[in-house]
This record gives structure tokens, sequence and C-alpha cells, in this order.
């Protein structure tokens, strides 16, 4: 029986392959070792055993905690918040909530503001379980916030302004400050990864939950999705058999739990669990052992880090992209990363590079074989990066639009940031026929794949072109993208 079979209430496993293909199957030992952990609290609530407590087990899993800034003096109310944030013993399960560490470099600006404080989780009744948000004032730093750069609430008027002296530029900045992520954004999205890891620890306990995405990279918005990816070994999983069942595992407890609505099991190349937590309205998706995902998600966080220009182009490029319907994977047309990765190739193939390759630069903070529980921890040294290149951010929109418009050639390069430059199209089986070609960072797939149709292609072509002709002649982002209406949105 797959772990914590009969107490989700599904049936044994019995895929036709055994665990998937065999090529990456699940091990009987992970199997059986998980099914004691989550067997034992129960079979000793049901007797009237007092001898020891049975083993754990060993963990291969290293502690997974946001730690303290020692930099960070503390406020006013610390000790009154630490107290209010102590746990009791008879207050929590077995297997404690532990904070997503957002280790990230001390940038050259701003001071890290408060991200938040643990979650007040109430003991779950038997069939559904809440959780709450405190409240902190603002104005007061937290004791247990993480060491965090101003990624998210900074004042991007008074870091950006030598870069926002024209009216695109400051158009921009006004976007920009309107629509990026805030400190109280991330800390909801926290506070409910950190409930459902504990939640879907009564079923496996030795998994780690992480935050990923545009959500943790610095490249979300107000109204960001939230991607989460369940580890359950170190392995990879196979995701068309493996994957499916434990999301079908999670799905059924999901169904339990009154803060949670509309869990749906999508299966597609990577399944995903898609639901929405009420209590902070985000939806949420979740994948299992999508590793990748991790890795990529504090590549991303590093350029949002390098370079303070980075963010804002990147916000308005997807809310443009979006505006004109090229910004859905599903739908044939880009996905939010892979814009990304083209903004991020182009700062790179400037004459005066505005960002370098930081896997270039930084090897061994990047490296694809690092353990993927210390990969939150590899970047966390990288200082900024400074770059000669002094253009306005109105200047740089251009240049994206112009370089996809006349210069990128579509039919013979490959976007590649891990190299910093653009491939030469190899007739290998990832890039044969293939419209456009973005190399993902680590395992050198294309993450622009879903383009496969013509009309699609030529309509976003079409678009780079159109766009940059407009805004080249008028210098005025509403022109491209209506700035108020995006704003309301």
């Amino acid at each position: 029986m797959y772990p914590s079979a009969a107490p989700a209430g599904c049936p044994p496993y019995n895929s036709k392959n055994g665990h998937g293909n065999g090529l990456y199957p699940l091990p009987q030992a992970f199997l059986q070792h998980h099914q004691q952990l989550a067997e034992a609290p129960r079979n000793i609530a049901n007797t009237n055993f007092h001898g020891r407590s049975l083993p754990a087990g060993p963990s291969d899993i290293p502690p997974y905690d946001w730690k303290p800034s020692p930099s960070t003096p503390p406020g006013p109310h610390a000790s009154a918040l630490a107290n209010m944030r102590k746990r009791h013993s008879g207050d929590h399960s077995p297997y404690n909530v532990k904070r997503q560490h957002f280790s990230s470099p001390v940038p050259h600006h701003g001071s890290p503001p408060a991200v938040g404080s643990s979650p007040s989780v109430s003991r779950p009744g038997p069939r559904e379980t809440q959780y709450s948000l405190i409240q902190h004032s603002p104005l007061s730093p937290q004791p247990s916030a993480p060491q965090m750069p101003p990624l998210w609430g900074e004042n991007p008027r008074s870091s950006l302004q030598a870069y926002a002296k024209d009216k695109l530029s400051g158009q921009m900045v006004e976007l920009f400050e309107a629509c990026q992520q805030q400190s109280t954004d991330l800390e909801r999205k926290e506070l409910c990864r950190a409930q459902l890891q504990r939640e879907i620890q009564r079923l496996f306990p030795l998994v780690r939950l992480y935050l990923a995405g545009s959500s943790l990279s610095g490249f979300g918005s107000r109204n960001s999705d939230a991607d989460l990816c369940l580890v359950i070994q170190a392995a990879p999983v196979d995701q068309r058999n493996d994957a499916v069942y434990v999301l079908s595992l999670i799905q059924q407890l999901f169904y339990r739990l009154s803060y949670i609505e509309r869990p749906q099991l999508i299966r597609a190349k990577v399944p995903i669990l898609k639901f929405r937590d009420k209590v902070s309205g985000v939806e949420f998706d979740l994948n299992v052992n999508n590793t990748v995902g991790i890795r990529n998600t504090f590549l991303l966080r590093s350029y949002a880090y390098a370079e303070r220009r980075v963010r804002p182009i990147i916000l308005v490029v997807k809310r443009w992209a979006r505006h004109h319907r090229i910004n859905d994977a599903s739908k044939g047309t880009l996905s939010s990363y892979t814009l990304v990765l083209m903004v991020l190739h182009y700062l790179q193939t400037l004459p005066e590079p505005v960002i370098p390759s930081l896997q270039n630069e930084y090897p061994e903070c990047f490296n694809p074989s690092m353990d993927i529980h210390h990969v939150p921890e590899g970047p966390r040294d990288i200082p900024p990066y400074s770059s000669s290149n002094q253009a306005s951010l109105g200047e740089l929109l251009l240049g994206f639009l112009k370089y996809y418009t006349s210069v990128f050639r579509w039919d013979k390069q490959v976007i590649s940031v891990r190299e910093a430059k653009a491939l030469p199209k190899s007739n290998s089986l990832e890039w044969r026929d293939k419209f456009i070609c973005v190399e993902e960072p680590f395992d050198g797939t294309n993450t622009a794949r879903a383009v496969h149709e013509k009309v699609k292609f030529d309509a976003i072509k079409a678009q780079f072109a159109e766009s940059w002709q407009m805004l080249q002649l008028r210098k005025d982002l509403n022109f491209i993208l209506p700035i108020r209406n995006t704003i309301q949105r």
C-alpha cells in the first residue's frame, strides 16, 4: 500500500508497472518508512502504550527555518511579539511547521523590511482545520523576519529615480510601484505554505513544501498566483503515475480542510493540484518533485537582486504581454517564465550589459547537482552587479521591443540566459521545428515549446513590431499598455 492511502480514504496503489515506468521508482524503503511514521501516532493513540515513543528514523532533510537577521535591531515590541509567537507543546502536531528560509544577498540600497511572523495555528479538529493571520504593526521590525532585501514594499521612486527622468520611464516606475508584490502578499502565501506543510506531513512526515515561482523570485505582482513544490525524495519521481497518485492523496486531504476550496487535479506533463486558500484569497498550483522550479526560482531571485532596473522592466513587459494576449502558455503563447528569460537575455546581450550570466560568474552557487534542500542558501552571498550601462527604463523597454523585432533571429538562434548570449539553433529534437527557442537554465529544455502554431508565433512577432513602432513614435506607455486600467485590475 502507498503511504497513508488508507487514512486518506484512497485505495491501495496498484500501478500496472509497479511504480511508474520503472526508471525512477519510489523506493520500498521510502514507502515503508513514511507508512510507519504516518501510522505510528495513530497506533499509539488507540492503545494504552506508555513506553518509549517510536524513533522517527533518520531524516536526510536538513532543518528548514527562517532565521532572524543579526543586523536587524529589535523593535520596541520585539519581546511582546516573541512571546506572542512562542509555541506551547500542546498546540501543535508532532511535526513542527517551519518557515521557509528566503536567504538572499544583502542589497546595495535600502534596508530589509519586516516580512512577517510565524503563523498562529490552532489544533485542527477531526474534519477541518483553520488558520489565522496575525496582524503586526508595519512600523516595528519583526524579530523572526529573514534577511530580506527590499524586493517588496520598497519605495522604488527613490531607488529608481536616476533611471526615470523621462516620461516613459516615470510611467514604468508608477506601474511597478502600484503592481509589485508587497510584503503582506508574500506573508499570506508563506502562512498558507507553512500550514499546508503541517497538514501534508500527516501523510508524508519527511516531505518539505517549498514556495516557488514569481511569488518568491521577486517578479510577482499583487494578484500573482503561487507555486508550491512538494519534495518527497532526492531522486526524480515518475510524473505520470507516482506524482499523480501523491497529488490524489493530497486532494482527498484538502477536501477535508475548511480553508481550502476547489482542489482540482490537472494531469499534464507535470501534473499539478490547483486550489484556492480562502483565508488569503490566493490561488495555488502544487506539484510533486518538480525541483527544477525551485532551482530556477532562486536563480531568478538572484537576478532580481543584481540590478535595480531588472524588476520594473520585467513587470511592465509581463503586463504588456498579458494585455495583448500573448502571455498564456495554455493557449499557445508565451509563459511568464519565458518572458522573464527573454528580458534577462536582452539585458545580458547589450554592448554594455545591465546584468551578467550569474551561472557563469558564480557556478558554485547554481550547481545543478546541488542538493535541493541547500539551493535556497546557494546564492546568499552574491553581491549586486555594477553596470556601466546607465540607460533609463524607457530606453531599455524600447530596446527590448526592438531586439525581438529586428535583431534576434527566431529561426536561427536559441535564447540562453545561462550563457548570456544567443546560441546557434541545432538540429536536436529539442529545437527542431520550434518557432521560439528559449533554453531553461538548468535542464536545457525549451520553455517556449507551448508556441507550436505558426499563427500564434506570427501574432507574437507582430505585437513586438507594432508596440516598438508605436512606443518609438509616442514615447508614452499608454499607447501600448493603458496604465490606469492595468493598475485598477
